[in-house]
């Protein structure tokens, strides 16, 4: 019985010290809440379209994202949401060792988005 409870709490303690922090615990996909004046505008993340205006979307932290307002009469507006490092994550990665660090930068893990909400006032076409 005891050789069982050592085999799985060094596998446990293992499994934590070769992963990272943010690998273990941070949201796969964030929030991004979407909007335009006035609203009804599509919305095209990286040229796909993924709705209208009001719209949350849920994105990848690991990469940028360009986002493109569109709707009849209306001049298109391009915004660029970019990814930031997440402070808190590498300060547990470091309290962790080396390898946590290495794991979370190589895997994005610790990436977020650099914004919650990317808003665009869309200006009527002159006619």
């Amino acid at each position: 019985m005891k050789k069982i409870i050592l085999t799985i709490t060094s596998i446990l303690t293992l499994t934590i010290l070769i992963t990272g922090c943010a690998t273990l615990f941070a949201p796969k996909t964030h929030p991004l809440a979407v909007s335009s004046e006035p609203h009804g505008a599509e919305v095209y993340v990286n040229g796909f379209k993924m709705g209208t205006t009001p719209v949350e979307l849920s994105l990848k932290a690991d990469k940028s994202y360009t986002i493109e307002f569109r709707k009849e009469g209306y001049e298109s507006v391009t915004r660029v949401v970019n990814t930031k490092v997440g402070a808190g994550w590498i300060v547990l990665d470091v309290l962790g060792g080396f390898i946590p660090v290495i794991i979370d930068a190589a895997t994005g893990a610790w990436n977020k988005l650099d914004q919650d909400a990317v808003n665009a006032a869309l200006i009527e076409q002159n006619k």
